[in-house]
């Protein structure tokens, strides 16, 4: 059976979005092969033998929303939440779907219900702006080990025998934030070189992503490890964390809209003083659409 779905990036991070609500494309039928299986997700994310994706994303019937996203990385784990995701979730949803063509979507996710303002130019969105809630600061919400009601700020974490510091934020998914010196290394090969390591600390009992940054004229270098993809061009979760995280280490102030520089591209995010929420903002594009032979492709992997 032939599979609809539609290649979305978001500053080169990649996904394959299958609308699966009834009466779309997608939607799900009798006997087949579903892409929201973990070995089936590894097939089509497969840059050789597959499309090749940063992860699959899942458009799904919400009681509450517009739509539901679920977020499955390359390697087959689920993800409560992804940032540039969900706006090319919400690219999706508003160029496929006639009912949906208003500048406000609100679609579920595992970090709860978001709006997603769409900006639009020739029946195109060229840019989507994520309201993307309060990112979360205590122990038991990201979470980390030790649990507890406490923040982890700059506290100390070792990896292959270098010492760092970071800064624990959950934006619905959870991060630690290394700011690091301009002497210190090159931000991609430390996340190259301590990602892997760090993601699977005892620390982090429910894995997590590393972000390594530098805050540079007012603006913020961010590379990040993604749990589940590894180096990836872009992460709009970890690009929210990273603002947030400067502001607890009054590296830079809230309340000021900054740009967050990421291998990919560049995004905007604004952290509200009181830290009760943040706003993302940045591009999503689609790529082409096409149609998966899920039988053959899971015979050929």
């Amino acid at each position: 059976m032939a599979l609809p779905f539609t290649k979305v990036e978001g500053l080169g991070n990649d996904f394959v979005v299958v609308d699966r609500r009834p009466g779309r494309p997608a939607a799900p039928r009798s006997g087949e092969i579903s892409p929201e299986d973990p070995d089936t997700v590894r097939a089509i994310c497969d840059r050789r033998f597959g499309v090749g994706a940063d992860g699959v994303l899942a458009i799904l019937p919400s009681a509450t929303a517009d739509a539901r996203m679920r977020v499955l990385n390359a390697d087959g784990s689920e993800a409560e939440m992804c940032g540039n995701g969900i706006r090319c979730v919400a690219k999706v949803l508003y160029e496929s779907d006639p009912d949906l063509r208003r500048p406000e979507l609100r679609i579920e996710t595992g970090a709860g219900l978001l709006t997603c303002a769409v900006d639009v130019e020739n029946h195109q969105v060229r840019t989507v702006a994520v309201e993307m809630g309060r990112p979360r600061l205590t122990r038991d919400e990201i979470p980390l080990s030790p649990a507890g009601a406490g923040r982890a700020l700059r506290e100390a974490i070792t990896a292959d025998g270098r010492s760092f510091a970071f800064t624990g934020v959950s934006m619905g998914n959870p991060h630690a934030v290394i700011f690091v010196d301009a002497d210190a290394g090159d931000l991609r090969a430390l996340a190259e070189r301590f990602g892997p390591t760090l993601e699977r600390a005892d620390r982090f009992p429910k894995r997590a992503n590393i972000e390594f940054a530098r805050v540079r004229d007012k603006q913020i270098d961010v590379v990040v490890w993604e749990r589940g993809c590894g180096i990836t061009l872009a992460c709009g979760t970890g690009a929210c964390a990273t603002a947030v995280a400067a502001g607890l280490e009054d590296r830079l102030p809230l309340g000021m809209e900054t740009l967050v520089h990421l291998p990919g591209g560049t995004l905007a995010i604004a952290v509200a003083p009181d830290l009760s929420g943040v706003r993302m903002r940045g591009p999503a594009r689609t790529v082409f659409a096409g149609e998966l032979d899920l039988g053959r492709l899971a015979h050929a992997s």
